[in-house]
């Protein structure tokens, strides 16, 4: 038997260095405008950058990937696109993007944009976490004065963005949420304004499925691979997600509900154009026609982005997105001389943003329409993924290459959207659990043993068939998980697919499945953060018993119907709630049903229920009728625990 191979990196293979020295050939490496523009305007950087919590844990560092500053060309475990990339997204500091316009860039995976008013700062998105936020207001009061925050505003509802809110603005200094906004502007106090939606789309994309997210963002963003020539990289985006930073959430004062509307804040006109359905459910771009700048959110970003992200999100509308983007070019397009947004650096000249945006938008409107025309002649979505190529200019472009997202995913993505996971074969209608279906293939095999398929394997990993070395070590793995062998074999192939992969998502899914499989599962974190109490806090009733219901141990009570009379005591508000087959409703006022149990209490004392503490929330508030009905329904919330950490294997069973 083949010795195995230790819990530690190895060296690229002949193949992979080969196939990634080919990448030179394949694009321009003396087309630089990208690497100028993400030097631009650059003020001042620390010559080492590192945040650290409140218990001196290193949240994010561009110090760990100082290797980039030492080595010109990429190594043979590196795409040397995704170095280009990296090399990019390395730059960080304090910078101009024009008069009264400054970001400082690469101190969070996001961006923050401060734009001068009259008297003080208006800041665009926030970073995720109150160190970054800190800490990128402290070079800017160093080097362009210390001014006061007078408005932020957030772009959309993804914890990278508003996560370090607090940073700016604290509960007591916002507005009035009850004032309009030209009143909260008049107030001396500050508002949060925010595209419509943003709360219920904060709440559902980063709470109710968030325990499952945030184990498989520990994969899309390499939160356990170290930075290196062998480890994590950039993802097109940034450097990757800060982790285990104080990430803060504040409930907006303002929604923008309608597009183009435009206001003033402390001297700068500013116009919003919503783009629902793009990067995130609820979004918007902002003209600031004084500057003749176009804050393009998340919409344009200097990399393909993602119409499905790795880490699980509501599918986005690459049809949408593109004409969302043909939209902000037609009204804004003329008068722009600089575009910049929440990720990665600006771009200048009204060519060049002509250029930007017509093939941004060309390539996510590609990806749709392909995708739908191949689906159209009975093209599976794994198919589509194999077939679907861009265009050959669109390809070489540097701004649209797939750090982040991949035309395949993408492109599974559109299939997705509109015809489901069901690819119409029968076969895969009903298809067994990994684990049963492993076992089975495995039974399959007994014409030889797996010893000789190993061995077969291993011949099929020095001929460079990676990937199919990895389905296969991983079959034999799920159906046997002592098999030690499979599970090297696996995390060795794995590996080369990652030092070839040019999405930064992509090489650090493949490299923290093999770094897994050589640890033997799943190793938690020093530290993580956890925002879910400041959210928690400001959830709606509706979001609450949403997510009350997910909790909730359907089977238990799936045989039951209950209705509750709810009254908050502190707002008078009067709700439903139907617990009907396993399913909590909620409705505003009376369902025409009588009540079988009646429950007086705070809105607050709704979070008891949330952290699974019913027997609190059973003495703080007032409970009558079918009390023993109350207590079966209560005891079922607690199927899960709410806010902990998604502890289940990935690459193996």
């Amino acid at each position: 038997m083949t010795e195995l191979k230790k819990a530690v990196s190895g060296a690229a293979s002949a193949i992979t260095a080969q196939k990634n020295e080919a990448v030179y050939k394949l694009l321009d490496f003396s087309d630089t405008q990208e690497a100028e523009f993400a030097r631009r305007g650059l003020i001042a950087a620390p010559e080492r950058l590192e945040l650290k919590n409140a218990d001196g844990f290193v949240v994010w560092s561009q110090a760990a990937a100082s290797f980039l500053d030492e080595m010109e060309k990429a190594p043979a475990t590196v795409n040397p696109s995704l170095w280009e990339n990296a090399k990019n997204n390395h730059v960080y500091g304090l910078f101009k993007v024009i008069d009264g316009i400054y970001q400082v860039r690469g101190y969070d995976m996001a961006n923050v944009t401060l734009v001068a008013g009259e008297t003080g700062w208006i800041v665009f998105d926030t970073s995720m976490s109150v160190e970054a936020g800190q800490a990128a207001m402290e070079i800017v009061n160093e080097h362009l004065g210390k001014r006061p925050v007078r408005a932020v505003i957030i772009s959309h509802p993804h914890i990278d963005h508003f996560g370090g809110v607090k940073a700016f603005v604290s509960e007591e200094e916002t507005t009035d949420r009850s004032l309009s906004l030209e009143a909260q502007l008049k107030s001396g106090k500050i508002p949060i304004i925010v595209p419509e939606g943003f709360t219920y789309h904060a709440v559902s994309e980063n709470l109710y499925a968030g325990t499952a997210m945030g184990r498989r963002a520990s994969y899309q963003y390499g939160a356990r691979l170290e930075k290196s020539p062998t480890g994590a990289l950039a993802i097109g985006i940034g450097m990757g997600q800060c982790v285990g930073g104080t990430a803060s959430f504040l409930l907006p004062t303002w929604e923008i509900k309608e597009t183009f509307d435009r206001v003033t804040i402390d001297g700068v006109e500013i116009e919003f154009q919503l783009t629902p359905g793009t990067e995130a459910p609820a979004e918007m771009n902002a003209y600031l026609p004084q500057k003749h700048a176009l804050w393009l959110a998340e919409n344009c970003t200097g990399t393909l982005h993602n119409l499905y992200t790795l880490r699980g999100a509501q599918v986005r509308d690459g049809n949408a997105w593109a004409m969302y983007i043909m939209e902000a070019l037609a009204r804004y397009g003329e008068g722009t001389e600089v575009t910049f947004q929440s990720h990665n650096w600006p771009h200048w000249g009204r060519e060049v943003i002509r250029d930007y945006m017509l093939d941004t938008a060309a390539t996510y409107k590609y990806i749709n329409d392909e995708t739908l025309a191949l689906a159209n002649l009975g093209y599976t979505p794994d198919e589509i993924a194999h077939t679907i190529t861009l265009p050959e200019k669109l390809q070489k472009n540097w701004y649209i290459r797939p750090y982040y997202g991949t035309v395949a995913h993408n492109a599974k993505a559109v299939y997705q959207k509109y015809l489901g996971w069901y690819d119409a074969n029968p076969v895969h209608l009903n298809k067994l659990p990994p684990e049963k279906s492993a076992k089975k293939w495995v039974a399959c095999l007994n014409l030889g043993s797996v010893e000789k398929v190993l061995a077969k394997a291993r011949q099929d990993y020095e001929a460079g068939e990676y990937q199919w070395v990895a389905e296969l070590s991983n079959t034999l793995l799920f159906a046997d998980p002592k098999n030690e062998e499979a599970r090297l074999l696996c995390a060795d192939a794995l590996e080369q697919l990652g030092y070839q992969a040019e999405a930064g998502t992509w090489r650090n899914c493949y490299l923290s499945a093999a770094m897994e499989l050589r640890q033997g599962g799943f190793t938690p974190l020093k530290k993580a953060g956890f925002f879910g109490r400041d959210l928690m806090a400001q959830l709606s009733p509706e979001m609450a018993f949403d997510y009350l219901s997910i909790l909730m141990d359907r089977q238990a009570l799936r045989d039951d119907n209950t209705v509750i009379s709810l009254t908050f005591t502190d707002t008078q508000e009067t709700c439903s709630l139907c617990q009907r087959f396993g399913v909590l409703l909620y409705a505003k006022g009376s369902v025409g049903l009588p009540a079988d149990i009646t429950v007086r209490c705070r809105r607050t004392d709704i979070l008891y229920l949330l952290s699974g503490n019913d027997e609190t929330f059973a003495k703080e508030a007032a409970i009558t009728g079918d009390t023993a009905r109350w207590k079966k329904i209560a005891a079922a919330f607690h199927r899960f625990a709410a806010g902990v950490s998604g502890r289940f294997n990935i690459a193996e069973p």
